[in-house]
C-alpha cells in the first residue's frame, strides 16, 4: 500500500439534484461518484476542486466551503477525500471528459437508484447534503 493520497471532489447541488460523474477509472470503475481526483503538486485544494470539475464534466465552477473528508483505504491505495461545495451557472450542461464516461443530474432523492460509489449515500447523509 502508498502513502495517503490527497483529494478533493465537487458536490454541485441545483434545484434538488445533485451533479455526478461515471468513473472511467478505479476505484469504482463503471459506478456513479461525485467529481473529483488527486490534488496536483503546488494546487490548492479548491484549485484541485475547479480542476477536477472542468476536467470531469466540462463546467466551470466555484468552490465554496468544505463539506466535508472522508478517508478510502483499500488493499492497496489510501485517499484522504476533502469535498467542497461548488456553484456552476445556472442550466450548465455536463459533458463526460478526463476519468469520466457520462456525467449527469442527479436526484438527490432518487440516489438509491442509481449505482454510486460505496460510502456515498452515507457521506451526503452525514453532511447535510441529503436531508
Amino acid at each position: 500500500m502508498t502513502g495517503p493520497e490527497l483529494c478533493v471532489g465537487a458536490v454541485v447541488v441545483r434545484d434538488g439534484d445533485i451533479l455526478l460523474i461515471r468513473r472511467a477509472s478505479p476505484p469504482g470503475r463503471g459506478r456513479w461518484s461525485l467529481p473529483g481526483g488527486r490534488v496536483q503538486a503546488g494546487e490548492s485544494l479548491a484549485e484541485a476542486a475547479r480542476r477536477e470539475l472542468e476536467e470531469e464534466t466540462g463546467l466551470a465552477g466555484e468552490v465554496g466551503k468544505a463539506v466535508g473528508w472522508t478517508e478510502l483505504i483499500g488493499r492497496r491505495r489510501h485517499y484522504v477525500v476533502v469535498d467542497f461545495w461548488v456553484s456552476v451557472p445556472p442550466g450548465a450542461t455536463p459533458t463526460a471528459g478526463t476519468d469520466a464516461t457520462d456525467a449527469a443530474w442527479a436526484g438527490l432523492d432518487d440516489l438509491e437508484n442509481w449505482d454510486v460509489v460505496d460510502g456515498l449515500i452515507q457521506f451526503l447523509t452525514d453532511h447535510q447534503v441529503i436531508v
